[in-house]
Parts: structure tokens; C-alpha cells; sequence
């Protein structure tokens, strides 16, 4: 018996698909992989996360910063620290610094040359025409401190004044009792905070401060007036220095910045115990390597007066570094930051630095000051306010 298989149903014909062309068919894969390649392409040129550059990297290329935005900011109220703040610029001049320099100094001063001997009118002169300074002349007090320990604490309450530079995004102060190994401009760079300072570690472990010999901070009209109150006789404790001020309003909120970098200190080659400096106790103390590292020095080096004033024989036999058997090199180099401190300074003393330039430069009026720092803040205030 014959298996029943019913009739097979016509096929029917694509007429849709024969009716494109075949050279059209192979064109439309002809794309596809082109497609396919192309995305490839693209996901293989990107750099994977790790590869990629940081969205701020321009602002890290040196030659697309706008420079004049940020300014070091250094204020002079004697002889000896206006010497202090020429050195200062002569150093960022000569390591190739990018940002604006200001000078703030009593307006008991001038920049008129009388005399060879007028050394104040001298100096300014000399940081506004070789080292590129904006001078400021500002009501703030005429010190004498020849760097001795019992000097006119109260003179450093200006440095307040650099919150007045509204004009700048950036102001960066330095205590001017330094020396400069390298430039500091990458720390303009640092991402946005109001202030950025430095921790005192020379107060450990006693005290937890910040320390204000480093002061990175966005200028602020308000900020300014907020610190000019502060630091009134009338509101401020009698034995309140600065940094206590600067430590009740930043202390909880403030930027720390390494103090290995920027915040070593003369006195550190004379110390038998280097924890808190270093930071931790398994890191043995090497002197080259820390300087090495270390884009200012400080001279703070108690019982040793300022380098510009002698020390006494008798305690520099009695506290000066010594060697280690064969190893001398902490004694060399405190001995050489000194050394080349002193010759510096001796440079910018010299007699043939200027002498009869007097009649060429006048009293620069209020009206000529140059832009950035707030003119009217500056004139208005007394620092530190009675």
C-alpha cells in the first residue's frame, strides 16, 4: 500500500530579492565591514584609563598657564627683611619663575635714590626694574628687627594683606627668611581650596598647627577684612602670634601641604631626631637625599639667630653639626645653606648694585599702582590695627 504524500505547495519566488542588483547586495556588506573596521579603529586608538591624560593637563603645560593670574606676595617692614624679599625674587627670577611678583612696604619709604647709602629707596628700585616686582607702598608699621627673637612680632599680622590681591586667582606668601632651591609655581596649579598651608612640624607631637610661612590662599575682600578684625589689639590675645590666627580660621580646613618639600628647615641638620619631619620611624634620616627633595629651606634654627646676624663663637663651637666619624655631611650642608645665604645677601648689599639713580625715578602715586591688588583696601587699612 502506497504511503499517501500530499502534492508538494509551489514555491513561490522572491521577486523583491531578485529584483536588486547583485553588485548593490555585496555593496551594502561592503559597508557593514567598513563600519565594523572603523569602530574598531576608534576603540583601539583610545587610551585605555590608565593611558588617559587628566582633564586639567593643559593647566600642567607651563607654556598655556596664564601667569598672570597667580603672584608671589612678600611685604617688607624693615631694612633687613626688605634685603630678605629682594633675595627672595632674585631667586625666582633666576630659577626661571612664570608668576607675578608684589612687594608691599611702609609708605614711609620711596623710591627716590638720595644718596649711595639710601638702601631702602635702592632695593625697591632694584625688585621693581631687574626682578619685575609690583611695589606697594601701604600703611603698615617701620620695624627694626634684626632678626633676633625679640623682634616686632606684631609686623607679621601684613601678611593679611595679601588676601587683598583680588585681582589674582591665586596668591602665594612666603616667609622671606629663606632660601629657595627651586621654584614653586606647580603650587598655583593645585586644585581650588581657599587656603593651603603647611604643618608646623616643628610643634609636634606638643601641638597639631599649621604653620604660616607658606600661605597658598584665593585673595578674598572679605577674608581680608575677616583677618584685619582679628588681629586687632582690642579682639586678638595679647601673646597671639599670625599663625594663631590663621589656625582658628583655616586649622580644621585648610589645604596641608608636605612640609618635606616645602617646609624644611635649616635646624633640621643640627637635630639628633628626625620622626617628625619624616613622618614615619622606619625611614632612616639622609641629609642629601632630604634636600635633595626640598624646594625651600627655612632658617629656623634656635638657639642660632637669623643668617643675616653673626653668630656668636662661642655658640657656634658649642651647637654647630657635628660629624658622624667620617660622615660630615649634615655639618656641610647646614654649613654651605648658610654660607651661600651670606654671600647673596652680600651681593644685593653691594655698592655697585645702584648708586646715583636718584633723580630718575619719582613717588609712584596711588593712582599708578599696579593692578591686582584692591588700591582702596590697601590705603584704608593699618596693619596691625590699633
Amino acid at each position: 500500500m502506497s504511503r499517501f504524500s500530499p502534492p508538494p505547495y509551489p514555491q513561490k519566488s522572491d521577486r523583491r530579492a531578485s529584483s536588486i542588483p547583485p553588485l548593490l547586495r555585496r555593496s551594502r556588506y561592503l559597508y557593514l565591514v567598513i563600519a565594523v573596521f572603523l569602530l574598531c579603529l576608534w576603540f583601539t586608538g583610545r587610551p585605555s584609563l590608565s593611558q588617559r591624560s587628566p582633564k586639567h593637563l593643559p593647566s600642567l603645560r607651563y607654556k598655556n598657564v596664564d601667569w598672570s593670574r597667580y603672584a608671589y606676595f612678600q611685604y617688607a617692614t624693615s631694612t633687613a627683611y626688605l634685603c630678605n624679599a629682594v633675595m627672595v625674587f632674585e631667586s625666582l627670577h633666576r630659577l626661571g619663575s612664570k608668576a607675578s611678583r608684589v612687594l608691599v612696604y611702609p609708605e614711609e619709604w620711596d623710591t627716590k635714590i638720595e644718596n649711595p647709602s639710601d638702601r631702602d629707596s635702592q632695593l625697591l628700585v632694584k625688585a621693581r626694574d631687574w626682578y619685575n616686582v609690583k611695589i606697594i607702598s601701604a600703611d603698615i608699621p617701620v620695624t627694626h628687627d634684626r632678626g633676633r627673637k625679640d623682634g616686632d612680632q606684631t609686623a607679621s599680622f601684613v601678611k593679611f594683606m595679601a588676601w587683598s590681591g583680588e585681582s589674582y586667582d591665586r596668591v602665594l606668601h612666603l616667609d622671606s627668611d629663606i632660601t629657595i632651591i627651586k621654584h614653586v609655581d606647580e603650587l598655583f596649579l593645585l586644585p581650588n581650596t581657599p587656603v593651603a598651608m603647611m604643618r608646623d612640624y616643628g610643634a609636634l607631637p606638643n601641638k597639631k598647627v599649621l604653620g604660616s610661612n607658606l600661605i597658598l590662599l584665593q585673595p578674598s575682600g572679605e577674608e581680608s577684612d575677616r583677618l584685619a578684625a582679628a588681629s586687632r589689639s582690642d579682639v586678638r590675645q595679647e601673646e597671639d602670634t599670625e599663625a594663631d590666627i590663621l589656625n582658628r580660621f583655616y586649622g580644621d580646613s585648610a589645604m596641608v601641604l608636605p612640609h618635606r618639600t616645602y617646609g624644611l628647615r635649616s635646624g633640621e641638620f643640627r637635630a639628633t631626631e628626625h620622626r617628625y619631619f619624616i613622618g614615619n620611624t622606619f625611614e632612616h634620616w639622609n641629609p642629601e637625599k632630604v634636600l635633595s627633595e626640598a624646594s625651600l629651606v627655612h632658617f629656623i634654627d634656635e638657639p642660632f639667630p637669623k643668617p643675616w646676624v653673626m653668630w656668636p663663637h662661642a655658640l657656634y663651637a658649642q651647637e654647630h653639626p657635628k660629624c658622624n666619624g667620617e660622615d660630615c655631611s649634615n655639618k656641610e650642608i647646614w654649613t654651605n645653606l648658610y654660607d651661600d645665604f651670606r654671600k647673596r645677601r652680600k651681593l644685593q648689599n653691594g655698592h655697585h648694585v645702584i648708586t646715583a639713580v636718584s633723580t630718575l625715578y619719582a613717588d609712584m602715586p596711588l593712582a599708578s599702582y599696579p593692578d591686582g591688588f584692591n588700591r582702596q583696601r590697601l590705603q584704608n587699612k593699618s596693619y596691625p590695627i590699633k
